[in-house]
């Protein structure tokens, strides 16, 4: 059988790379900027309308299952195109879907089906926008950059979500909710003209093979080769399972808690509004922190430590009874999250062969995507039956656990340390 051996992708960063990736995440802020508005308007629409644990397991299983089945093509698309062009391609759709809704909503079409629809569709263009946006800023990054750049990336997507909810809560309570929808539209419109634009991509060599002659693959070929090489890189399968598993524990931590504060605190539009405020700003905070500290020399440990600190914290959102307290640990939470998603994205961008990094994080993409709505699926009707405080107890006793199986894998230790 004749074996043809690819070599790697040689990025040349002939431009300022600092000016790229900051005009970059100023683009993708922008988008998320929209996209938060109407995340917010939907969750909170069906929170306060319903009160009902199934109807937001139904919508978060629309928010998340379809990134499951469009994920691995998804990674093929990004190693095999230009990821800048499936960046705004992708986000271009999402901002269609959003103005579609907002002229159905005009027009008085306003029913839980519609949001569902819209739901799906948007969760069909983040699954490829999300590995996409993964795979592209190691082109435009250097290698020794990539924990502060994820880090500060971190903050500015946490600032978003700081101030989104405000004028979020602000609109809901002044303006009719296609408004919300109209404002995704201009925000993507704007953030797309930035990267298509003035974003540069670096020139990079063409794969080769030693035979010198050009392979030919099949898109189902491609995507074999990904699970494949997920298959015997024992770190990435690893990470993989686990971060599944800490999804599925961290879904009513994530999702749940609006229900619970309707139900414990009130139903009031400005009690969501504060609580995504202040676990915004602690995200922000930890952003920063993760940024310019860089996390201990090995990353697993800095994903194990936050594992410990989200779980403890968890737990004391289902033991106290006053808000202003519960608040205060959701900020913390928010503070935490950083030091976890951080490590993790780096791990794969520095760890992972540039040729198979799109489908990489497609896989991972998939995987999250499943393991959410999956958690939901589970927690979301017995929210209806056992008070999510005990919920968010056995949860967070089930994520500091976790943290135990990252540190005793000595296959995750061994990757896990820093080549900086």
């Amino acid at each position: 059988m004749r074996k043809t051996v690819a070599y790697s992708i040689v990025i040349i960063m002939d431009i300022n790379w600092k000016k790229n990736t900051a005009l970059f995440l100023v683009g993708q802020a922008l988008s998320l900027f929209g996209t938060m508005i109407v995340q917010y308007a939907i969750t909170w629409h069906i929170t306060l309308k319903s009160q009902s644990g199934m109807m937001m397991a139904i919508f978060t299983v629309a928010g998340f299952l379809p990134m499951f089945f469009i994920s691995p093509f998804a990674g093929v698309w990004i190693d095999r195109f230009n990821k800048k062009y499936i960046i705004n391609i992708a986000d271009g759709a999402i901002a269609f879907v959003s103005l579609i809704v907002a002229i159905f909503l005009m027009l008085g079409f306003e029913s839980y089906m519609v949001l569902l629809v819209c739901a799906v569709v948007r969760a069909f263009g983040q699954g490829v926008q999300t590995p996409a946006v993964g795979a592209f800023i190691p082109e435009i990054v250097p290698q020794e950059q990539l924990t502060k750049t994820n880090g500060i990336q971190s903050s500015i997507q946490s600032f978003i979500t700081l101030t989104s909810p405000m004028i979020g809560g602000v609109l809901m309570t002044f303006a009719p909710l296609e408004i919300l929808f109209f404002l995704d539209v201009v925000t993507a419109f704007i953030g797309i003209c930035i990267v298509f634009f003035f974003v540069k991509v670096p020139q990079k060599e063409n794969l080769k093979t030693i035979t010198g002659e050009q392979t030919k693959t099949t898109y189902f070929n491609d995507l074999k080769e990904g699970f494949g090489y997920i298959k015997k890189h024992g770190f990435v399968l690893r990470m993989i399972i686990f971060i599944s598993i800490f999804s599925i524990l961290i879904s009513p931590a994530a999702i749940l808690t609006p229900l619970q504060i309707a139900r414990n605190f009130g139903g009031d539009v400005w009690r969501l509004s504060v609580m995504e405020i202040l676990f915004s700003a602690g995200m922000m905070l930890g952003g920063l922190l993760i940024g310019f500290w860089g996390g201990f020399k090995n990353r697993i440990y800095t994903m194990a430590f936050a594992c410990v600190l989200i779980g403890i914290q968890t737990i004391g959102l289902g033991l106290v009874r006053n808000y202003w307290v519960y608040i205060a640990i959701m900020a913390v939470i928010g503070m935490t999250v950083p030091l976890y998603n951080a490590p993790s994205m780096v791990l794969f961008q520095t760890k992972v062969e540039a040729n198979y990094l799109g489908r990489v994080f497609s896989v991972f993409t998939m995987v999250s995507s499943i393991m959410m709505p999956l958690g939901m699926v589970i927690f979301g009707p017995i929210a209806d039956i056992v008070s999510i405080n005990i919920i968010l107890v056995l949860t967070g006793t089930g994520i500091s656990l976790l943290s135990i199986v990252f540190v005793t894998s000595k296959t995750l230790l061994n990757a896990g340390r820093s080549d900086e």
